[in-house]
């Protein structure tokens, strides 16, 4: 495997802020000059590109702000060496800090940096190793619990960077932004903290960068398109979904990675109100899955299945108000779903719930409320937990049945109370 060439550090915040090609990022930057009175400044394309070159050039002192404004990262984050050979900014283990100096603060080369290297070459396997096991502990450790164990991690992943050589460090690289990965999805799927989700994902996409890992790269953006998608900013998460699939194209992709990123959109599309748009999404999804292909599926894609689809489908149906299609979809869902996907069977609870309520039957949607609470009392889940909500307020017109009643006594008791009115 070659190295990544080129300032990988701009290439993805480019990405990340929503800019496909370099066209686009000097067309913007040229703009938002404008916007802040910036004169006569004018960014074409080839400066872009030397920009993003193996050894980008200081930019010029206009361009300095413009960038840094558009982009918000400093120089020295988004790739650039200072001309008085400053190392930039020294590492700091607060995460905050990490954020703020993006890629230079996860340790990486900038041009005419030399790397001493200390750690033997069994560092990156090792390092892995916790990454995999992060990962299953997600499925069945409390959110709060785990998150600060994986931000650790990935500071130690961020130490070790730079005292590591290839292949060892491209192995680490890509563990690293698979931890960032598993941060971020935390970060936004359980904390329901979407600012801070974005920043961590940035993390994610610049180490994958590093390690030259195109499929978890594409796997980042893709959860990065959630992040403008359920803020119903359409735009937003489709340029990043384009790249999504853009970076999918660069390597070997299973049909099951591609039929995720069909439901990544049509979970965006539905959330943006183009319940249409995401039902023909999730049909495709569908036809990829039955004809597969030869490609495996990364081992770190753990979060998707037929029963998951389905799962998307059964949203996006109720939503669409096609509500027999719903049920049949997500009882499916409900009965295809294997241990260890808990966290699911609560949204899929959940959105059930949704249909019986909207049918006008209370007493069954307050039954199928009661068990994702049920599970949720084992395996807690944000997102399954906005559900059950949701499903309470769409049944207010039978606020007075005792079934009604009795949910709201399991539903507002003190720490079910002081986590909804907290948000």
């Amino acid at each position: 495997m070659t190295r990544p060439t080129g300032n990988v550090r701009l290439k993805a915040a480019r990405v990340a802020a929503g800019f496909n090609s370099q066209q686009d990022l000097a067309d913007a930057l040229t703009e938002h000059a404008q916007r802040m009175g910036v004169r006569g400044l004018s960014i074409g394309v080839r400066q872009v590109r030397r920009w993003e070159s193996d050894t980008p050039p200081w930019p010029q002192p206009d361009c300095q702000r413009v960038l840094v404004h558009l982009l918000g990262q400093s120089l020295e984050a988004l790739g650039f060496a200072p001309p008085w050979g400053s190392d930039g900014p020294k590492p700091d283990p607060v995460r905050r800090r990490l954020v703020a100096g993006g890629s230079a603060a996860l340790g990486l080369v900038t041009p005419g940096r030399t790397v001493a290297t200390s750690q033997p070459a069994t560092a990156g396997t090792d390092f892995g190793v916790v990454t995999k096991s992060h990962r299953r502990l997600y499925w069945s450790v409390a959110p709060t619990k785990l998150h600060p164990a994986v931000m650790a991690h990935a500071t130690l992943g961020w130490a070790l960077l730079p005292e590591t050589a290839d292949p060892t460090r491209r192995v680490i690289a890509a563990a690293l932004a698979e931890t960032y990965l598993l941060a971020g999805r935390i970060e936004f799927f359980d904390l329901c903290d979407p600012s801070t989700a974005h920043e961590t994902l940035l993390l994610a996409l610049q180490a994958a960068g590093e390690a030259d890992d195109t499929m978890l790269g594409s796997a980042i953006i893709a959860h990065m398109a959630f992040i403008p998608g359920w803020a119903g900013d359409r735009d937003a998460a489709l340029e990043r979904m384009i790249a999504a699939r853009t970076y999918a194209r660069r390597a070997p992709a299973s049909a099951e990675f591609l039929a995720w990123l069909d439901a990544v959109e049509a979970e965006c599309e539905t959330r943006c109100g183009d319940t249409r748009t995401a039902l023909h999404l999730i049909g495709h999804a569908e036809d990829v899955l039955k004809e597969g292909n030869e490609h495996p599926s990364p081992e770190w894609m753990d979060w998707f299945s037929p029963a998951r689809l389905a799962a998307f489908k059964g949203n996006t149906q109720l939503l669409a108000g096609h509500l027999p299609q719903a049920r049949a979809a997500l009882l499916e869902a409900l009965h295809t779903l294997t241990p260890g996907e808990e966290k699911q069977r609560t949204v899929v609870y959940g959105d059930l719930a949704a249909v019986e309520a909207a049918s006008g039957n209370p007493e069954e949607a307050c039954a199928y409320a009661g068990q994702a609470l049920d599970q949720l009392a084992l395996t807690w889940y944000a997102t399954g937990m906005d559900r059950v909500r949701e499903v309470r307020r769409a049944l207010t017109p039978h606020q007075n049945e005792s079934c009604v009643r009795d949910l709201d006594d399991r539903l507002y008791d003190w720490s079910t109370t002081v986590s909804a009115l907290s948000r």
